[in-house]
């Protein structure tokens, strides 16, 4: 009868080995999966196996091998819809790999992500993979981690370490452009960031411009709203102050979806209609944008293929601590896409 929790002390590999009626080491090469051992003494390690319950410890086999198979995922906040569903891809895409992810959020707090870094817990995981939103180049400089790493973000750190991105200020000229080829002059930027040029803010909103310049239109600075945290609060709030205050748009680029979520709320409480008073547009293509009414035109900026990249990467950084070998840094961002739905479809 199998051993259950409660029952006794746990079962071991030579429990297991006296059952099946063969060697400790007869046992280790059948649960390790070494292929000269025959099947039928495999079918007998394994059914004393089931019948003990034996359950073998991970961590110090892998402790052992000198990898945990556990990395780490640092994000700004899960109740973001982006960094939700980031975390999501990363996880299915480590499980595909065999690896388990550690989610850890910092609130895009510079000390929280210089813990993040610097934190023993680090020790657990065979390498990190972070979204940074408070760290500057100064930090990155004297925060050299010591665990294999990948950033999920522009680049920022020197040394062994891969950064990959997204087309920012491409999507960001490209969604703008979508609303200028629509016939729209007074496009409202929501979420400018004031003084940034190479964050994301501040690349999304280069690329803003851009697309203005190529039309011919200059930057008016009452359509540029600045918001410091880009949520669905603060995107209707912004929103309604702008129209509240008579601000004249007839199209709105939002720098993420959540912004543009909650700006469509103060929009219809208003009583503007969307798209046919005011175009708008998003940027992460969040699950929920699809859902709203109207549904939200958006910019697909690759997350899936960022979350299989980081993670490849990270793996094979793991892999070079382990061999010795050295890749040169990489920096990477994938394509984006440009999705039209009903926000911007008259």
């Amino acid at each position: 009868m199998a051993a259950h929790a409660g029952e006794g002390p746990a079962p071991t590999l030579r429990d297991v080995a006296e059952v099946a009626g063969v060697s400790f080491k007869t046992v280790s090469n059948v649960l390790n999966d070494h292929p000269q051992v025959r099947e039928a003494t495999r079918a007998r390690v394994l059914a004393a196996v089931e019948q003990l319950g034996y359950r073998p410890n991970l961590s110090a086999r892998n402790l052992r091998r000198g990898h945990s198979g556990v990395i780490g995922l640092a994000v700004p906040e899960l109740g973001q819809a982006f960094f939700a569903q980031l975390a999501d891809d990363v996880i299915h895409t480590a499980a595909e790999r065999g690896l388990v992810v550690l989610v850890e959020q910092t609130g895009g707090d510079r000390e929280r992500e210089l813990e993040v870094l610097r934190s023993p817990r680090l020790s657990l995981t065979d390498g990190l993979l972070l979204a940074p939103l408070g760290l500057t180049a100064q930090d990155a400089e004297d925060a050299a981690p010591a665990s294999p790493l990948v950033v999920l973000g522009e680049p920022l750190f020197a040394g062994a370490v891969d950064h990959v991105t997204m087309r920012h200020e491409d999507a960001a000229r490209a969604a703008t452009g979508h609303l200028l080829g629509l016939g729209r002059r007074r496009v409202l930027l929501l979420g400018a960031h004031a003084g940034e040029t190479t964050s994301v803010a501040g690349l999304r909103h280069a690329g803003y411009v851009a697309a203005l310049a190529a039309a011919g239109i200059p930057v008016d600075d009452a359509l540029v709203v600045p918001i410091e945290t880009w949520d669905r609060p603060n995107g209707a709030r912004a929103m309604a102050e702008v129209l509240d205050a008579g601000t004249r748009m007839d199209a709105v680029f939002a720098m993420n979806d959540d912004l543009a979520l909650g700006a469509l709320r103060s929009l219809q409480e208003r009583g503007l209609r969307v798209p046919h008073d005011v175009a708008l547009v998003g940027f992460d293509d969040v699950a929920d944008g699809r859902f709203a009414y109207p549904s939200l035109t958006t910019v697909e900026p690759g997350r899936h293929e960022v979350a299989r990249l980081a993670v490849e990467y990270l793996q094979e950084r793991i892999a070079d601590r382990r061999t010795g070998r050295q890749l040169a840094p990489r920096v990477v961002a994938p394509d984006f896409r440009l999705v039209v739905r009903e926000s911007t479809t008259l």
